[in-house]
């Protein structure tokens, strides 16, 4: 068969019937999916009477993208990835060592100095009444989905433990700092570990009854670890309050200096005019030590006898067992620390929210934390980090989406289209990195040094 890279124009002609076969498929399929959702809009006029409207353009406009983009994957993507992979098992395995430039070798002191030199800058441009939803929604939303992707990173990227109820220790922690706090009084520093400790507890007893699960059965198991969570916050009335969620939870302080006007309050005693944005800024710079905390006790573990043991039980349980590992204690260790991170998260959550009800914790927060994970590179803390900036600030950007309605018309809602538009490009992700942004598992240790190996040892009978 011809190459399609190397003649262009001239792709042959069952590659092309396979191509324009594929994409009246996916057209017909877009057809029938999209046909009542986006095809029609039901609406009530002044006597509450259903009418229907028909929008055959917009419907058109989603088959011809389906259309269109199935039949350039099946021409040029899939012949252009295969020749890749050919090349790639076809070439003499040897690593060529590169140079590395300034900014791949300090790209992580960089990145923390442009996250140090953030909120000043967002402050001198835009004010810091202006600053409020850059600093929060694009900074502190996204460090917090950093720190719930790292925190799953333990348990799925180093243990290799498929975990789809992860919310749930993010809710854990969200509901000890917003209860403990609003009865008992008790401050955030105070509360943050104890939050920490009580969703590693929580981890620790969803670990017991999964110690023979894997794969498919594991993740059933953890998801129905979140559902339980969640319903028992929603039918626990007397106490949850139920779906009216709590509210007027306390604050975070800095070390008792509350964020108000009162005579010991931050703006009073640094003389600073009344804003809510000093409570942000420093909610940011929290969260971002909270990350790097998290960061540097997941390198530190990584590459203890711990770290690698989950990366053995990630690798193969029967031959970690072999080896004489404890799997029962590797993974309650991987369950508890990266539960503890999430009540972490969770405790921070209460105490920038100020109110916390059951519908923060449903399963496509799970889901949008374990697609950080994988579509970053299991394992990999700055591919991780580079996908929840990805993620999240796009789903952020496109919920400013108004300009389509020029295109569309009036009655099209960005929302409702978010999430297609995310996983559209969820998938264009995967087909070219199918690894994550920066997919690789190397292991945590190795042997520096190379070993010559005596002949006898190669002998028929020796190895």
């Amino acid at each position: 068969m011809a190459n399609v890279l190397s003649e262009p124009g001239k792709a042959p002609a069952s590659l092309l019937v396979k191509a324009v076969r594929e994409a009246m498929f996916a057209g017909l399929l877009t057809l029938g999916l999209f046909v009542l959702y986006i095809g029609f809009k039901t609406d009530q006029d002044i006597s509450n009477t259903l009418i229907i409207y028909g929008r055959p353009g917009l419907l058109a406009i989603f088959v011809a993208i389906a259309v269109v983009g199935r039949f350039l994957v099946v021409l040029f993507v899939q012949p252009w990835v295969k020749a890749r992979r050919d090349a790639r098992a076809l070439s003499p395995a040897r690593e060529i060592e590169t140079e590395k430039g300034f900014f791949h070798k300090h790209f992580l002191k960089i990145a923390l100095v442009a996250l140090l030199l953030y909120p000043p800058f967002i402050v001198s441009i835009y004010g810091y009444q202006g600053s409020l939803k850059f600093v929060d929604n694009f900074g502190i939303q996204i460090l917090i989905y950093v720190m719930l992707a790292w925190g799953l990173n333990i348990v799925v990227g180093l243990a290799g433990l498929l975990d789809l109820g992860y919310v749930a220790f993010y809710a854990v922690g969200a509901y000890s700092y917003a209860l403990l706090s609003s009865y008992y009084g008790l401050s955030f520093w105070l509360l943050l570990p104890i939050s920490g400790i009580l969703a590693a507890f929580w981890g620790i007893i969803l670990g017991f009854p999964v110690l023979r699960l894997r794969g498919d059965y594991l993740a059933i198991v953890t998801l129905a670890f979140g559902e339980i969570i969640r319903l028992v916050l929603i039918n626990w009335t007397d106490v949850t309050k139920g779906t009216f969620g709590i509210s007027s939870i306390p604050k975070a302080t800095l070390f008792g200096i509350p964020f108000d006007n009162s005579p010991g309050g931050f703006n009073k005693m640094f003389d600073l005019p009344m804003s809510s944005a000093y409570y942000k800024i420093f909610l940011f710079y929290l969260i971002l030590a909270l990350c790097m905390l998290t960061a540097y006790v997941t390198i530190r573990l990584r590459r203890m006898p711990i770290g690698r043991a989950w990366e053995a039980l990630r690798e193969d349980e029967i031959a970690c067992r072999s080896l004489g590992i404890n799997t029962v204690t590797t993974k309650l260790t991987a369950f508890s620390i990266g539960a503890m991170f999430g009540g972490f998260a969770g405790s921070f959550f209460a105490a920038r929210q100020g109110f916390v009800s059951p519908e923060s914790f449903v399963f496509m927060e799970s889901a949008v934390i374990l697609a950080i994970v994988v579509l970053g590179g299991m394992g990999s803390l700055t591919g991780i980090a580079v996908a929840a900036i990805v993620m999240t600030g796009g789903t952020e950007l496109l919920r400013e989406m108004e300009f389509l309605k020029h295109v569309f018309g009036n009655d099209f809602t960005p929302e409702l289209y978010r999430m297609l538009l995310f996983g559209l490009a969820m998938v264009t992700v995967m087909i070219f990195k199918p690894r994550g942004f920066v997919g690789s598992r190397q292991p945590s240790a190795f042997l520096k040094e190379k070993k010559a190996v005596s002949g006898s040892f190669t002998k028929e009978g020796h190895g």
